[in-house]
């Protein structure tokens, strides 16, 4: 499945070839609805190629540029395991598809604009979604990125990925293998090796260290995943180690437990979603009763207007949003400020959207939500930095 990271968003908003075109359509998850999903899709995709043309691209342009989707439609296995939702994303030079956990309006949408809708994969990010799994053991350690629907693994550059490759990185470590026992009598000792077997042998300077590597390659990664928890699967003599260490991430309390090199990637999220669901309900119901403390203050807007250039310029911490509206308008970069629309214009875009995205980039926390969820009577509500 295909998982939507942080610097993949920033490429999708930053893109500047266009035209964009972004489908979303509910799916079947399984059973001869299925087939439902391939009808569905080509029915968005003659959308597509209409709103194409409307903008003025020949047929033969337009069904170039949707090609990649039209062979979609031949891949059976993803039509028959899917979950709420699929969102493809297509410019020149851009093909992106992503499954959605959340589902999306009855019959799907098509939106040919200036830029990407980000709203239909937002939820993938949003801050009640996304995690983190450090699967650690001594022979193997995994960084995986999670949301409800699944889990990728994270690639990390100068991390070690096992006990002995951190010994290998550090030559200096090598001393901690051997240590002089001294016995009765003065000045004399025994040079003794501990091995890599059981606990009882390991060396725990040796495992403090290694910790110490991954944290640093893992808080690296985590700096700009702003309130993402960390859940640790492990044996239960390293937990409290790495504990010790860890520096940077939100790590729980309570880890998987057991030799995490003999789950999968699939068993380890569905574990650990059980554990953060509680954590991200917690902490929504908090950020709605400290927006609502701060709200007639300078810290909190529930204005489009003021919410867009303050997310542009990292000013939102907390961004709340109503997931089934739009706020058209149109950001001028060289004054800091936007334009808002009563309705979609050329040019124009959803501020929504526009301010979700740009919080994420910017490590801040996005809540996409049913009017009934958001914490004032308004569809935007943002608590400030500063």
């Amino acid at each position: 499945m295909n998982m939507l990271t942080i610097d993949e968003l920033k490429n999708l908003v930053e893109a500047k070839t266009g035209p964009f075109v972004t489908i979303a359509l509910p799916t079947q998850r399984a059973g001869a609805d299925t087939r439902q999903n391939v009808i569905r899709f080509k029915k968005l995709l003659r959308d597509a190629e209409e709103q194409l043309g409307a903008g003025g691209m020949r047929p033969a342009e337009a069904q170039q540029l949707l090609e990649p989707a039209h062979k979609l439609l031949e891949d059976t296995p993803l039509w028959q395991h899917q979950q709420e939702g699929l969102a493809v994303l297509i410019s020149p030079g851009i093909f992106r598809h992503f499954e959605m956990s959340i589902k999306p309006e009855a019959e799907g949408t098509v939106v040919v604009g200036e830029r990407f809708q980000i709203k239909p994969i937002l939820h993938l990010l949003t801050g009640n979604r996304r995690f983190y799994i450090l699967a650690l053991s001594q022979n193997k350690m995994r960084l995986l990125e999670a949301t409800p629907s699944g889990a990728h693994e994270v690639e990390l550059k100068d991390v070690p990925h096992s006990l002995d490759e951190a010994t290998n990185m550090d030559p200096q470590d090598r001393q901690l293998q051997f240590r002089t026992l001294t016995n009765s009598r003065p000045g004399k000792g025994d040079a003794v090796f501990y091995g890599l077997g059981s606990p009882a042998d390991l060396s725990r300077e040796r495992l403090l260290h290694y910790c110490q590597m991954v944290d640093a390659g893992v808080g690296k990664h985590l700096k700009a995943a702003t309130h993402a928890p960390l859940v640790f699967a492990g044996v239960d003599y390293l937990f409290p180690i790495y504990r010790e260490v860890n520096t940077t991430a939100e790590l729980l309390d309570t880890p998987i437990m057991g030799n995490p090199d003999d789950m999968s990637a699939e068993e380890l999220q569905r574990r650990a979603w059980g554990m953060v669901k509680p954590v991200f309900e917690t902490a929504r119901m908090e950020a709605t009763e400290h927006y609502r403390q701060i709200a007639n203050t300078a810290r909190a807007s529930h204005k489009i207007s003021q919410v867009a250039p303050a997310a542009v310029q990292g000013r939102v911490d907390v961004l709340f949003i109503q997931n089934d509206v739009q706020a058209w308008g149109a950001y001028a970069p060289e004054v800091g400020a936007m334009h808002e629309y009563d309705t979609a214009l050329p040019g124009s875009v959803d501020m929504l959207d526009f301010a979700a995205a740009h919080t994420l980039m910017n490590g801040g926390t996005v809540y996409a939500l049913d009017r009934q969820m958001m914490p004032n009577g308004s569809s935007v509500a943002a608590i400030f930095r500063y």
